[in-house]
């Protein structure tokens, strides 16, 4: 059953078109990677999957529902959980408070409501054993984990990461897949932007590739690595 679709999906800033005509459809229960050069329009694809930015043109449909001009909070709480290519928790708060926060509001209850979901994502997450220490005293592979949790304590149907293999070792970055890999056989569909393409095809069944903002290629992994379009994209860059 499709659970998002794009069509004909623009945005521009001023004279610059990062979002140029994108369609694609996610169905439940599938995991979708995206990938392209830096400035392809990755991240603004994102902004406007979750209502941070507005469409210039085309519509977004999401579980049945037109979101093309629902706001951000609103499309939280329907379901689209998304995470940050740079983590953002807030820092003076502990992890769990980081996630009763989230799972507060981006799921409309209170703390009593959410508190057992939230110490189960914190074991399935692996951050159990940090839930009292100080969000701004985590290393990068507990920040990221964090930003994973936050995302998933409000309970999506649709998860969005973004670049969250980014800037670890081939160690921590086995680990984190590991934690993704199991969201993702719970039933939870996920979008992932991502550079560590080994890390990425290790869980999405599709590849989208982005360039300047158009859709050039998308469908399974291995055909799409091997298209020459995408090939001279990726020019100098082990794939």
């Amino acid at each position: 059953m499709k659970l998002l679709s794009l069509k004909n999906v623009s945005k521009n800033f001023g004279a610059l078109k990062v979002t140029d005509d994108v369609s694609f459809t996610l169905n439940e229960g599938e995991a979708l990677g995206i990938i392209g050069p830096n400035g392809a329009g990755k991240s603004t694809l994102f902004n406007l999957i979750t209502g941070s930015l507005n469409v210039a043109a085309g519509t977004i449909e999401y579980d049945g529902v037109d979101i093309t001009r629902s706001s951000a909070a609103a499309r939280c709480l329907s379901g689209i959980g998304r995470s940050f290519q740079i983590p953002q928790p807030f820092e003076k708060l502990t992890v769990f408070e980081n996630l009763v926060v989230a799972a507060s509001f981006g799921r409309n209850l209170n703390e009593a409501e959410v508190t057992d979901d939230c110490v189960e994502i914190l074991e399935k997450t692996e951050l159990i054993g940090k839930a009292n220490a100080i969000a701004g005293s985590l290393s990068l592979l507990e920040r990221k984990r964090l930003e994973l949790a936050r995302a998933m304590s409000t309970q999506p149907k649709l998860l969005l990461l973004d670049e969250i293999a980014g800037g670890l070792t081939d160690g921590e970055c086995l680990a984190l897949v590991d934690t993704i890999r199991a969201i993702h056989k719970d039933g939870v569909s996920i979008i992932w932007i991502e550079h560590v393409l080994h890390a990425l095809n290790s869980v999405v069944e599709r590849l989208l590739v982005l360039d300047f903002g158009r859709v050039i290629e998308q469908g399974e992994p291995q055909n799409v690595m091997n298209s020459p379009e995408v090939k001279k994209i990726y020019l100098g860059i082990d794939i």
